[in-house]
C-alpha cells in the first residue's frame, strides 16, 4: 500500500467524513486493515471475508456491499490503476437499521462463534453507527467516486468488467423479454434501420441498447457459436452496405468494416463476440460522422481525412491548407461550400467526438483526455465539449453508458 501517498489517504477520508460522519479503512490484499484499530479483526473468517469482497468489486466493476457480520454491513472499493490491483478501501462497518431488531441475536451468536466474547461483542454494536442499507449503498458508490476523483487513478480493468457485466445483462433481459412474448428468433429489418439511424445520429447509449436486443435474437436463433459469428459478421456488412447506399461518399467505412470481421472471426465464445461486436460499433459511429460530410470536392475530401487522421496534434487551418495545396482562404472558401463548417469547427467537432469515446471507453480524467484529443488546457476543452454536447464533459460520461 506503499503506492497510496498520505495526501491521497489524508483526502479521501476527510471527503469521506465530512459526507458521511465515517473514517474509511485501506486494506491491503490480504484484507488486513492498514493503519486503523479493527474491532472486528477478531472474527476468524474477517480477513477472508473481506479478501472475497475486494475481488467481487474487481469483477463487478464497482464498489461491492457485503455483511461481514449478521446486521453488520461494509462496502468494499477495490483500488485498481492501470490495470494493477494495489488493495481496496472499506467505508467502515455500520448496523443495518432496518435489520437490526430482527436479527440482533444472530449478530452476537456469530460473532461468539468466531472468536469474540459476549460483551465485546454487544460494545461493538452498540458503538457502530445505525444506517438504512440504502444510505450505505449510496456511501459506497460516493467512496468509489471521491477516491478515484482525489487519486487520479485510471480502473481500466475495473471499467471493463463494469461494462461486459452491463451488456451481458442487457442481452438477458432481451433473450427473457423476447421469450415471454414468443417471439420468432429473427431480427427485423427495421432494426437494422433504427441501429443505423443511431449510429449517424451519434447516440451512442441508444445504439448499444438497439444492438443488444439484435445480439439477443441472434443468440436465440442458434447458441452455436459459428452461426453467431456469421449472423454477426453478417450484421457488420449489412450496416456497412446501408451506410452507402444512403451515401455513396461512405465508401471508406468497408475498409473498417474489413478490419473488424477479422476480429469477429477470431473471437472465441460468445462474450468476447459481443464485446469486438461494441468496439465495432463504437469504430462504425465515428467513421459514419468522419465519413457522413458533403465530400464530394477532392481536396476538401483530403482536408477531412487529414483532420481526423491529425486531430490530436497541433492543426490550424494553414497547416491543413498546406497539405491539400490550397491557399488559406481559398481552402476556408471551399470547406464552408460543401460542409456547412469552417476548418477550426470541424477539428473542434472531431475533437470532442473522439473526447466522448475515450470517456466512455476509458477511465482517464477530463485533463488526460483533453491533451489526448489536443485541446491545449482543460477549461478550453470543457468550452467546447458544453458547446457542441450540450453537456460537460463529467455529465456525459455518468450518463453516457
Amino acid at each position: 500500500m506503499a503506492i497510496l501517498s498520505k495526501r491521497i489517504i489524508s483526502q479521501v477520508s476527510r471527503t469521506y467524513y465530512q459526507k458521511y460522519g465515517a473514517r474509511p479503512c485501506f486494506v491491503d490484499l490480504a484484507g488486513k486493515i492498514m493503519g486503523a484499530k479493527d474491532e472486528l479483526a477478531m472474527l476468524t473468517n474477517m480477513r477472508r471475508k473481506r479478501n472475497y469482497a475486494l475481488q467481487e468489486s474487481i469483477n463487478l466493476g464497482e464498489a461491492y456491499v457485503f455483511f461481514p457480520v449478521p446486521i453488520v454491513g461494509a462496502c468494499m472499493v477495490g483500488l485498481e490503476n492501470e490495470r494493477m490491483v494495489h488493495g481496496g478501501l472499506i467505508g467502515g462497518e455500520v448496523v443495518i437499521a432496518d435489520k437490526s431488531d430482527a436479527f440482533y441475536d444472530d449478530s452476537i451468536a456469530y460473532m461468539i462463534s468466531h472468536g469474540i466474547s459476549r460483551t465485546r461483542a454487544v460494545n461493538i454494536l452498540k458503538r457502530l453507527p445505525k444506517w438504512p442499507e440504502q444510505r450505505m449503498r449510496e456511501a459506497s458508490k460516493f467512496l468509489e467516486k471521491t477516491f478515484y476523483q482525489i487519486s487520479g487513478w485510471t480502473p481500466d480493468l475495473m471499467k471493463e468488467n463494469r461494462l461486459k457485466i452491463m451488456q451481458a445483462a442487457q442481452i438477458n433481459q432481451a433473450i427473457r423479454a423476447q421469450r415471454g412474448k414468443n417471439e420468432q428468433a429473427l431480427y427485423a429489418f427495421e432494426k437494422e434501420r433504427a441501429l443505423l439511424a443511431n449510429i449517424r445520429a451519434g447516440d451512442r447509449k441508444g445504439a448499444r441498447r438497439i444492438l443488444n436486443e439484435m445480439l439477443a435474437t441472434i443468440y436465440m436463433s442458434s447458441p452455436k457459436l459459428a452461426v453467431l459469428r456469421a449472423r454477426v459478421v453478417e450484421l457488420m456488412s449489412c450496416l456497412t452496405r446501408a451506410a452507402i447506399e444512403d451515401n455513396p461518399l461512405m465508401e471508406p467505412l468497408i475498409e473498417r468494416n474489413h478490419a473488424w470481421t477479422e476480429k469477429l472471426v477470431a473471437a472465441k465464445d460468445f462474450e468476447t463476440l459481443s464485446q469486438v461486436l461494441m468496439a465495432a460499433l463504437d469504430d462504425f459511429i465515428e467513421g459514419i460522422y468522419l465519413h457522413g460530410f458533403n465530400r464530394s470536392n477532392a481536396k476538401v475530401r483530403k482536408a477531412l481525412e487529414f483532420i481526423s487522421e491529425n486531430f490530436m496534434k497541433t492543426i490550424t487551418l494553414n497547416i491543413v491548407a498546406d497539405h491539400v495545396g490550397l491557399s488559406s482562404s481559398r481552402l476556408a472558401h471551399v470547406v464552408k461550400q460543401f460542409t456547412g463548417r469552417t476548418i477550426t469547427q470541424i477539428i473542434h467537432e472531431v475533437r470532442v467526438r473522439n473526447a466522448q469515446r475515450l470517456l466512455v471507453q476509458t477511465s482517464k480524467s477530463c485533463t488526460e483526455i483533453a491533451y489526448d484529443v489536443g485541446f491545449g488546457d482543460q477549461s478550453y476543452f470543457i468550452k467546447h465539449f458544453k458547446r457542441i454536447s450540450g453537456s460537460t464533459p463529467a455529465r456525459y460520461r455518468r450518463h453516457a453508458v
